[in-house]
């Protein structure tokens, strides 16, 4: 067995995400591919940050929900940048 490489998704999130499920939206997917980190709203009240590690492909596929968000949400942008895991997060978590 070989462990799949690991990278570190970092995210700003902007537009109407705050106050529609955005959090919410992006822990299930999160959790569902398998990822850990978490989401938390920005005290600007109209931004959301993300950090998410795992396998590049599936981070990958999280950006893309990212760009999309639930419905009710306006996304009018999203700023990554890609880092060295840390491995500091046992699991995925909304947090506030």
């Amino acid at each position: 067995m070989t462990d799949r490489p690991s990278y570190a998704l970092h995210a700003v999130v902007r537009g109407r995400v705050q106050g529609v499920g955005f959090r919410d939206y992006v822990e299930s997917r999160a959790r569902s591919l398998g990822l850990t980190g978490y989401v938390r709203n920005l005290p600007d009240g109209r931004s959301l940050e993300v950090v998410a590690e795992g396998p590049r492909r599936d981070l990958e596929r999280l950006a893309g929900y990212l760009r999309q968000g639930p419905s009710g949400a306006h996304v009018t942008a999203v700023d990554t940048d890609w880092r060295a895991p840390t491995g500091a997060h046992p699991g995925f978590r909304a947090t506030y």
